[in-house]
């Protein structure tokens, strides 16, 4: 959304934002240290710090791009090359924070008690997603329209988030709770490990989960079970925002979107979106608790294909009725936060084991991966065809969702 309304054409900006993921694709390859070397809490609070200062770095540091060039959505990426570098950085901190957050989860939780709360714990994960697409946006939203000045409406959305990061830090920093399970993995006596050992734990880590049973098909799964989504999440806010009149520019479509101010499209999210995701969320953790995943998993499949219909019909009705908008919004986030229930409960259930908290990055590193493949091409698609046929290619990409899903759901055992 920053680099849209900054006026990065959309093949730039997905393609780039699509990079982020990696850390997140790579994290497997450094989560056996996370399991090793001091304790998850230390790790969490560790990477919060960093991200905080990260945050104060882009809030500092983020170019003014000329009004001219952001109206004709003409800013090159490269304009921002020092702004994606911190967000790199801050992406492979976000990832190691995610593994030691993954694991301190299932050490505080037995199996039950993991499938009880994964509600609330995938519901949370997407009111992140949402509280950056909703509130922030709708407080840069108001601050463009009360300065006129995009960039520093930004800036000040920017300064607002370090804000937020260091108060969480401190928060945790003192009342973070202390397992007595959460300790390094290799610890004899109270001694560290050697360093052969540390090695030794790393190929076995990875060696026992390439070779779990169900492997291959665990790895379809993570990858296609959100491919429409991958498609999806990229330009479903460009659209929002970006022009109704569509034109060509060098062979490129430009707008056809709905034309909604950007603390428009930050109220939706911020506020419905949030409330239907909450509500979506909850009850997939209530409804997999009771049934169980192998009963629950076909109908999650079919929630989370909801949103690329709801795009598809709005990139062709352009609806200008604000409630009929956020009604669409509100169809799409309950359907993601059913849906995705289902998604970490599977990653759950197949890391059980004794590296199960290398084995969980693991299964989000795939995550990610599922995220980055549609996300690398999803731009130029869209400039390429527009954006209804656009999202008639991500809703087609469903059909790969209930093809996975079946199969899981005839090996799953309960």
């Amino acid at each position: 959304m920053l680099f849209a309304k900054m006026g990065v054409p959309n093949d730039q900006l997905a393609f780039f934002t699509t990079l982020l993921y990696f850390p997140w694709f790579l994290k497997g390859l450094w989560s056996p240290f996370v399991d090793i070397l001091r304790t998850k809490r230390w790790w969490i609070i560790a990477m919060q710090i960093l991200l905080t200062a990260l945050c104060i770095l882009l809030t500092v540091s983020l170019p003014h791009p000329a009004a001219d060039t952001i109206a004709a959505k003409a800013t090159s990426v490269g304009t921002f090359r020092f702004t994606l570098i911190l967000f790199i950085i801050a992406a492979f901190a976000s990832a190691t924070h995610d593994i030691a957050a993954d694991g301190f989860y299932m050490l505080a939780h037995d199996t039950k008690s993991q499938a009880a709360f994964v509600g609330i714990r995938s519901t949370f994960y997407r009111i992140a997603a949402v509280f950056s697409q909703g509130v922030l946006v709708y407080i840069a939203g108001y601050m463009e329209n009360k300065t006129g000045d995009i960039p520093g409406a930004w800036q000040i959305t920017l300064g607002v988030t370090s804000a937020i990061l260091l108060c969480v830090t401190l928060y945790h920093c003192f009342l973070l709770p202390r397992p007595a399970d959460d300790q390094p993995r290799l610890m004899a006596n109270g001694e560290k490990a050697k360093g052969r050992e540390v090695w030794q734990e790393l190929k076995e880590s990875f060696a026992t989960f390439f070779t779990k049973p169900g492997v291959a098909l665990a790895i379809a799964f993570m990858l296609l079970y959100r491919l429409s989504e991958g498609f999806l999440v990229k330009l479903c806010q460009p659209f929002l925002v970006d022009a109704r009149e569509a034109f060509i520019r060098e062979g490129q479509i430009i707008g056809g979107g709905l034309g909604l101010s950007t603390d428009t499209v930050g109220l939706l999210y911020g506020t419905i979106g949030v409330i239907c995701l909450l509500l979506g969320g909850i009850l997939g953790g209530i409804y997999i608790s009771r049934k169980g995943l192998k009963r629950s998993i076909r109908l999650m499949a079919a929630a989370l294909t909801l949103p690329s219909f709801v795009y598809c019909y709005l990139s062709m009705a352009q609806p200008e009725s604000l409630w009929l908008i956020g009604s669409a919004v509100s169809l799409e986030q309950f359907g993601y936060g059913f849906g995705f229930t289902a998604y970490m409960m599977y990653m759950m259930y197949f890391s059980e084991g004794p590296y199960k908290t290398s084995h969980y990055a693991i299964c989000t590193a795939f995550m990610a991966l599922s995220m980055m493949i549609p996300g690398f091409i999803a731009g130029a698609i869209e400039m390429a065809v527009g954006y209804t046929a656009f999202f008639w290619i991500a809703n087609a990409c469903s059909i790969t969702t209930f093809v996975i899903t079946y199969f899981v759901y005839k090996r799953l055992q309960n």
